[in-house]
This record gives C-alpha cells, structure tokens and sequence, in this order.
C-alpha cells in the first residue's frame, strides 16, 4: 500500500510526468500550527520522501503562529516547539502574531535555537532604520532562485500590544502599519534585483478584514512582482483563491486552516505554473523518525503536569464549530460563559469578562484534566479586579462587537451581564447587570461597577484598551486557567452539571 501511494504521489508532484532535466520545486506550508506538535513529523516525513524520490526538489517553509495554543507550548512557553522546529530544516519562516505573545526577548531567544532563516520584512525596533528580522531569504533549487519575503499583520500591535509598548505607553517594536504595504514592496524588488525568478510571499495577514483594515487580499492588491501568496492568521482552509495585483494580475493565496488540519503542497513546475494542493495531515504515511521520537518524549513530559483530573462533563464546551472556526470570537458559547463565571466568582466582581481570543482550545466531553483547562485558557495571563463606569462599559461592548459577524478576538464573553448586538447598525441595546438574588436590572449610567478580567484586557491591549484607564481593584497573582480549575474544583464540585450545557442567553444577536 504504501509504496503504491509513493507512486501516486511522484506522478502528483510531477504533473502526471517526469522532467529530468529540470525538475520541479516543491514547497510544503503550514500556518496556525498553534502547538499541534504531531502534524510535523508527517510534513517532514513528505518533504524528505519527495527528495530522496529524486524526481523534485522539496522543502517546508511555516507561516507563523508556532509558538504558542495548546498547553506544549503554555507550559514550557513555546520552549517544546522550538525543539521540535530546530529538526524541521525549514527553508524560511515569517512571524505571526502569538510569537509574540510572551514577548519579543522571549521570541528572539526561542528562534535563535530554532535557527532558521526569519523573514519579515515590517518588523522593527523603535527608531531603528532596519527591520529585526531580513526582509526575505533566497533559496536555490537547481538553476532557479525563489525568494521568501515575509509579512506580519501590523494588528498584531493591538492584539499583543504589551510586546510592542512598555508600561508608560512608550512604542519598543513596530510593524510599520503606515507603511506596510511599501515595505513589502520594497522587499520583493530587492528579491528581484538579487537575482530571484520567484518571489514567494510568506504572509501572516489573513483573509478576514480586521480592525486596521488588512487583509491578505488587499495586500495583493498593493503588490507587483510576486507570484504566489502562503497565508496564515485567519484559519482559513483555502486550496487556492485569487487575488489581482496592481499589474491586473491574478496571484493564488492559499491556507491550509489550523494545527496541521491539512498540509499545503506549492508545486512549482519547470515552465513556471503555480499549483496549490492542501493534502490532509492524516492521509500522510510518512513520518520523520528523529522527529517522532522528539515529539513523543514531550508528550510524556506534558502528561506529567497534565493529567491531574479536575472536573467532569457530560457535553462539550465549545470555543470553534465544525469547520475549526473560533465561534467564540463571534457568538455566546457555552464555554465563554463558564470562563467569565469563573473571574467573577473567583474575583468577587460584579461582572467577569473574557475576550473570545483567548480562549483558544474546545474541552471535549468527559473527564477534563488540568491540561484541558490550560489548552483553553493557555497565556500567562493573571486575573485582577477593575472599576468600570457605566459609559465606560457601554462604549467597550459597542466597539468590541462593531465587526459582527466577522469573528474578531476582542468579541467579550461575559458573567453577571446580558445584552443585545444590532449586526447592522453597530450598537448594543438592552444592557443590563445581574442582581445578587440573579435577576437582572438596566444598567446605570451614574455607577461604577467592579470587572473581573485577565491583566492583558486591562492593560495590555485587549477589548481595543478601553479599559486601560480603568483604576486597580484588586491585583491577584492567580493565572486564568487557575480561575477556571479553582472554580470548577470548588464552586462547582467537580462537575459542570446542566447549568453549562448550552449558551446561556447574555448575548443576544439581531440583524438590524
């Protein structure tokens, strides 16, 4: 069986012939891996089998959001991944935005002994003439040079804020949200005066317009000179789209969704022609034994902190739906409920809140572990107490639900709270605040309530800053998956019960 697939395979790579003269490329992708550690061995296990076929050159190359989404990456702060990525032999990589996410000093020391080629071509320091990281790296394969120029979404400053301003506000790093597309440009015509017959675009942007209004396509748009588009950030599972360039050319974007769903194959043939493909993960024979092995012995490592039994569930509390979309960031779910209850209760806070972008991971029905707990909530985010006026807390509800149904990361989840969204016309109505006996009552306007929330939606550049002014309560060392394994431990007994079972009704959606 398997070598009648190694067969198939060839005849894939090649077009359904062989060109010995000059062979193919073959360039294998991934994007918003998110420490779905198993995917890698069976992508280098492709990647090696297509070079020792010797009928194409083959290579990986990653499109950022590696370090960081599930508990191998929480409890060794991204750590065990780059372990695994040193063994990858990546040809080149871009940043997302969650390498970010515990700072830059900590992403500059993991891709160090990563070491390999980072291109990213609006990444700087404050001040500084010349971007972190290089614009793009060129690789040879036969007698042709592609180039790999990165981009990182300059949303990335509102999303993991607290890396790019230090505590008075003062900017540390940049990604050049004014000048982004020229300094892609000037990228890829540097490629193309280097010698490159290529250019690849290694794009960590995203086919969902966010709040600076970027998106993979509009990049394209912006561009001349390059040839195909890898993407990331937005999840999505795109075997191949279109995008015209300023020349009117169509250019082909491409992803391959999330945590090794699929692995995304560019097979560039001897007389030019782009072909995209994604090849689902599972259907992969092929592994990388050195890869394995390393993958297995973290495994054995996570279990050992995680496998201490907290709760149970007779349902799924859910984060994305079926099509591994992070309906959370979009809609009440039964599991942003449960988070915010926890803050509340664990803070004594009259509301708890949650942005739906950091809750990252389902818990499936069952048992659930301490290591399912920090697959859902795994940051190193810590909970406090702040005071919120009404107009204050009004103002944040309108601006972090303006982009639905578009699912946005500063969607709140929330406790001790219910409204309505107006789709349409961009506002909320109908906010009301839970009473001690539970009823619900109209928010006033003249009080000040007190918000139960993870240091990041304070002060670090979550729910769009609105509550950065807000003064400190409490501060508590607690981490948000210690709320959450503290409240389902001890508030509720070690089981969720039917309270959880289904959305609870704090947010009601209508299109007008």
């Amino acid at each position: 069986m398997k070598k009648r697939f190694f067969l198939s395979l060839t005849a894939l790579v090649m077009g359904c012939h062989i060109v010995m003269a000059q062979k193919s490329i073959v360039i294998l992708y991934e994007n918003d891996v998110h420490c779905g550690i198993d995917g890698y061995t069976k992508m280098a296990g492709l990647r090696d089998a297509i070079n020792n076929s010797d009928t194409a050159y083959a290579a990986v190359v990653c499109c950022g959001d590696f370090l960081q989404g599930n508990t191998t990456g929480a409890i060794s702060k991204g750590q065990y991944i780059a372990d695994i990525m040193r063994l990858m032999d990546y040809h080149a990589l871009t940043l997302g935005n969650h390498e970010f996410d515990y700072g830059v000093p900590r992403l500059k020391e993991l891709l160090e002994q990563v070491g390999t080629p980072v291109a990213c071509a609006n990444f700087f320091e404050a001040g500084e003439p010349q971007p972190v990281y290089a614009p793009y790296v060129i690789h040879q394969y036969g007698n042709k040079k592609i180039a790999y120029v990165g981009a990182c979404t300059p949303e990335t400053m509102i999303l993991e804020g607290y890396s790019f301003y230090d505590t008075n506000g003062i900017l540390l790093y940049d990604l050049k949200p004014k000048t982004f597309y020229e300094l892609i440009q000037q990228a890829v015509d540097a490629a193309r005066t280097e010698g490159a017959d290529y250019v690849v675009l290694l794009s960590h942007v995203g086919e969902t317009v966010q709040s600076m209004g970027f998106s993979s396509h509009r990049l394209v748009n912006h561009l001349r000179g390059i040839d195909v588009v890898l993407d990331g950030h937005s999840h999505s599972i795109i075997e191949c789209d279109k995008a015209t360039d300023l020349d009117g050319k169509e250019i082909t974007v491409t992803q391959t969704g999330t945590q090794f769903a699929n692995v995304g194959k560019l097979l560039i043939t001897p007389d030019g022609r782009f072909i995209t493909q994604l090849i689902k993960s599972k259907d992969i024979p092929y592994e990388n034994a050195k890869i394995t092995a390393t993958i297995d012995s973290i495994h054995q490592m996570v279990k050992a902190v995680t496998s201490e039994l907290v709760a149970h569930s007779d349902y799924r509390l859910v984060v994305s739906d079926e099509n591994d979309q992070f309906i959370v960031r979009g809609q009440e779910t039964n599991a942003g409920d449960l988070v915010a209850d926890a803050y509340r209760y664990v803070m004594k806070a009259d509301i708890g809140m949650e942005n739906g972008g950091g809750i990252r991971n389902d818990i499936m029905a069952g048992d659930i572990t301490y290591g399912d707990i920090i697959g859902m909530l795994p940051y190193d985010n810590t909970l406090r107490r702040i005071a919120v006026t009404g107009p204050q807390l009004k103002t944040m509800l309108t601006r972090c639900t303006a982009l639905v149904p578009v699912l946005d990361g500063n969607f709140p989840q929330v406790s001790g709270l219910r409204f309505t969204i107006h789709s349409k016309s961009h506002t909320v109505s109908d906010i009301e605040i839970q009473r001690e006996d539970g009823s619900f009552a109209p928010i006033d306007m003249q009080r000040t309530y007190s918000v139960a929330l993870t240091n990041y939606n304070h002060d670090a550049g979550g729910f769009f800053e609105c509550f950065k002014k807000c003064p400190v309560l409490q501060e508590s060392s607690l981490r948000y998956y210690e709320a959450l394994s503290d409240y389902l431990r001890k508030d509720l007994g070690g089981n969720t019960g039917q309270r959880y079972a289904q959305p609870q009704g704090r947010i009601k959606i209508i299109e007008d």
